[in-house]
Formats: structure tokens, sequence, C-alpha cells
């Protein structure tokens, strides 16, 4: 593979996929049979994403750096045209091919390209920093994440014209709709989640915790799962998309970034960018881990499912509870290890895959133990055992954003809490629940009076502290001189003035986990005779 690949788009037949590699200037073509390069296509400063026409025959990269998309023609793998778009981010095509639509970050507009004769005949003004673009499956509008406006903006593509701007989370990054159409997913890389948008109303009903720094999301084509390529992690994470909670975190190569199904949904082509590699991932089995006591609600996808009379989990039987021919769901049995995933039907018994049986999640610590209540991007780490593949941490009723993650300890950084205080600290795992560790959540101090304010130079002087975020002080110092201290309150410190070598004001500080207050006390020379 190139350079740093980002975007990533399969044929219709998922016979190729074309991944644009920014840091390279190329477009690498991906036989998906051998799974190897057969051919790699310079382009312009920044290929950036793909888009695949809905025949196969042209393939659409957006040339960020220099304001392009340039069109590939599949059958020989050459640049047949480039079209002019400034600031090009993020191309989609509608379903009969007739029109390309392009984000243009740097210029607020969405570009409107007929790729019948390559030109764009419309350009359409959004909100700021469009990026992410995506077109539902009926081809009656285009969804535009726009990073700078925290907005969703959706153009009716029969007039051309905005027509409702939806307010999601922070710094809106990419996007996908979901095959039926009802929903489009939206990464917001601030705050690390992902907005549900119903389409019907054009209204977020849903928000969804991921890992750090979120970047494509696309729903599998059978709708029941939606993929999130977390860049930070290395993670890909699996969000249940009828009850809207994250089922796996999948490990994966360095900056998973783009991602793209095959039909079938049986497997998934993941641009990792940091890495300079695609990765494949299968799908049959999702999740591919759960508990020991069993439990676990398994999607199962593969070809000639129906009417399947078992499912097998090893040699323990799960529960169907639902049956196509390309889908069925199953509840695990309990069990332990790693154990081969069978389906039986009429015409046999096939294996589509491996299901892990995690134990549940033991933790023994956490440092540091308390931080500010605005939250921090300071790294915050947990340790214990059994904390593989780690779906949730909270601290109180607080989503902590996952970092990194491995057997033995969790990474995580603190979201904003509604208020001050202690919270329990609760992490998930596909092997269970645990708690058992708290976080404490504090203001920042103040310091509002000093009383007295003023004292002989010798020192010894009983002054009392006023202020908020006093409990938890770790140190007070007069004049960078520390002395002892009494937390009577979070609000009043007691503390008896040091010698000082000089007359006049020092400054008095106060020291604790989430930062420092400053106040003032003036020594004084004693009157002689």
């Amino acid at each position: 593979m190139g350079s740093t690949p980002q975007g990533i788009a399969l044929t219709p037949s998922a016979t190729r996929a074309y991944v644009a590699n920014r840091g390279s200037n190329t477009v690498s073509v991906i036989d998906t049979a051998t799974n190897t390069v057969t051919a790699t296509i310079p382009t312009g400063n920044g290929p950036t994403f793909v888009a695949a026409s809905p025949d196969g025959s042209r393939a659409y990269v957006t040339i960020n750096v220099d304001g392009l998309v340039s069109v590939i023609d599949t059958a020989t793998n050459t640049i047949l045209t480039e079209i002019a778009v400034a600031g090009a981010s993020v191309v989609a095509l509608t379903p009969d091919g007739t029109r390309a639509y392009v984000s243009g970050q740097t210029t607020n507009t969405v570009s409107v390209i007929d790729t019948a004769t390559n030109t764009v005949t419309t350009t359409v003004p959004v909100e700021d920093g469009p990026i992410g673009l995506a077109i539902t499956p009926d081809g009656t509008r285009a969804y535009v994440a726009c990073i700078a406006a925290n907005t969703v903006d959706v153009i009716n593509t029969a007039t051309n014209t905005v027509t409702a701007s939806v307010p999601v989370g922070i710094t809106p990054i990419l996007l996908s709709a979901a095959p039926n159409g009802g929903h489009v997913y939206v990464t917001n890389v601030g705050n690390s989640t992902v907005s549900v948008i119903d389409t019907a109303t054009n209204a977020v009903t849903a928000t969804i915790g991921v890992s750090a720094q979120p970047r494509f999301t696309v729903v599998s084509p059978n709708g029941i799962h939606a993929y999130v390529a977390n860049a930070e992690p290395d993670t890909v994470s699996v969000i249940d998309t009828a009850t809207n909670a994250v089922v796996e975190n999948i490990d994966f190569g360095a900056g998973p970034t783009g991602i793209a199904f095959t039909p079938d949904g049986t497997h998934a082509y993941v641009t990792n960018t940091d890495a300079g590699t695609v990765g494949v991932l299968a799908t049959t089995v999702i999740p591919d881990q759960g508990s020991m006591a069993g439990g676990t609600t398994v999607t199962l996808t593969g070809h000639n499912l129906a009417n399947a009379t078992a499912v097998n989990f090893g040699t323990a039987r799960g529960v169907i509870t639902a049956n196509t021919a390309t889908s069925l769901t199953a509840t695990s049995p309990a069990g332990s290890g790693a154990v081969p995933v069978t389906v039986t039907t009429a015409g046999g018994t096939g294996t589509l895959g491996q299901f892990y049986y995690r134990p549940g999640p033991v933790l023994t610590g956490i440092s540091p133990a308390a931080g500010p209540v605005a939250g921090s991007d300071d790294e915050i780490v947990i340790t214990g055992r059994n904390l593989a593949g780690a779906l949730n941490v909270y601290f109180g009723t607080t989503r902590a954003v996952i970092q990194a993650v491995t057997d033995t300890q969790i990474t995580v950084r603190a979201a904003a809490a509604p208020a001050p205080g202690p919270g329990t600290v609760t992490v998930t795992t596909p092997g269970g629940t645990t708690q058992g560790l708290s976080y404490t959540y504090l203001d920042p101090p103040a310091v509002t009076a000093i009383t007295p304010s003023a004292g002989p130079t010798h020192g010894g002087t009983e002054v009392t502290i006023s202020g908020t975020g006093l409990a938890a002080a770790e140190q007070v110092t007069f004049n960078g001189t520390p002395v002892s201290f009494t937390v009577v309150s979070d609000t009043t410190l007691n503390a008896a003035t040091p010698p000082s070598g000089a007359e006049g004001p020092v400054n008095v500080t106060v020291t604790s986990p989430v930062g420092t207050a400053t106040g003032s006390f003036t020594y004084l020379t004693q009157p002689e005779v």
C-alpha cells in the first residue's frame, strides 16, 4: 500500500478495492480475490477519499490539496479527467450514478458534478467546514457533516438546496446512511461519540459513546450493525443498531480510518492510516466474544443459512432467535476458551468463525484518582485483569473516553461531569461488568480571602484561607515556601505563616490535583523602641 491510506471503496462486484494514499499521492488497486495490490495509479497532491460508480466503471477520488476530483477508468486504471473542486474532501454518487456530490471544506460548499460531462453544474452553500458526505439510498437527500458548525446539513437533491440543519456532537467529521435509509450515523471527533439521525424527522435520536478519534462509520449491508474506525486506540467499534449500544471493540491495525463492506456483509476492508496497510475484517460472527456465563446476542452472517436447525458454540448449543438465508441471530451458551461457531441446516453443517469466551474483568487501581469537573485530556490509567476488549468505562454517570486497552490496563480521558464529587468506576468488557474503584471530580481551587491579611516577618501568624474547591488541597505555600495546613471544609483552610526575610506582600498559593489558586499576605516589620 502507499503512504497514509485513508479512503477506500469497493466496486459493486467487490472484485476490487480502490484506496486513496494521501501521503504518497497514489491510488492503490486491490484484487479482493487474492488481497494483493495489482495497480498503483499516480494522482495529484493529497488523494483522500474514493467512491465507485454504481456500474463499477469509474472511481472518483478527491485530491484535497490540489482541489480536484480525479475520475479513474477502472478498466484501464488510468485517470480519464480531473474536475476542479476547491477543498475537495469527500465524494458520493447518487444511486443512478448520474451525479457526484463533493464537499468543499475550504469553500463551505458542496459541488454537484454531472458524471456524463464531468463538469460542475451546481454549487450548494452549506455551513462551515463541510467534510463528510453521504447520499441516502433513494438518492433524494445528501447529508453533509460541517465540522466547524457542529451540524449536519441536509440537501434536497431535486432542488440542490439545504432543507435542514441538524445539531449533532462536537466536531462532526464523517457519516454514512443505513442501507434502508432510515438513519444516518455521524462520528463526532470532539467528544468521541456517534450521533444517530432519524432521516424521517432529521433529529438526533441517540448519541453513542465510542473510543477516541472516531473516523469513518459504515452500516453493514444487513443493517444490523454500524462499524466505527477509532484511529487512536486502533480499534473498530461495533454498534448494535437496534439498541444503539457498542457490542464489541475489535483490535485492529494502526490508525484505522476508512471502512468498506463487501455486498454480502461477510468482510470489511479497513485502511490503517498510520501503518500504511489495509486490513480485512471478517464479520461473520459479531460479536465474536462474550461472557463465560453465556447470554451474548451474536449475529452470524453468511450464505444458505435459512431454516437453520442448530447453532453450536463448540459442543454447546446456542438458542436461535432470528433466521434468514444470509443472517442468523443466536444467544451464546455458557462456555470457556476459543470455540468454533457452526450452523446446521438441511444442507449440512458449516463453520462461520470463532467465538472467544472472556472471564470477567477485575480492577486493582486507578491513577490519578481525581481530576477537574470540566474534564481533561490528561491520561488516566486503570489497572486490573481481563480488561481486553473493554467496551465502556464510566466515572459515576459520566462516560470516560477509551484511549488504549490491554488485558491489564485501560487508558482513558475524563469527560466533563455535571457536578463535582466522587463517582464509582464501572468497566464493561465482553466478559462482564465490574466496579470497586472511585474517581473524584473536583472544582479548581479559588482563594477569595486570607484573614488576617498581614503579620510579622518572623512568622507564626495563624491565618484562615477562604475560597472554594479547597478540600482537595495538596500544598499551601507562602512566597514559594510550603507550610503545614488543615482542611476545615471545601471553603476553608487553616495555616501558620512561615518567617520571611523581607517585608511586603507575597503570594499565597493553594495547589490541588486540578489547579492552583493565589491570594496575598503582607509581611510587616515589627516596630522597634
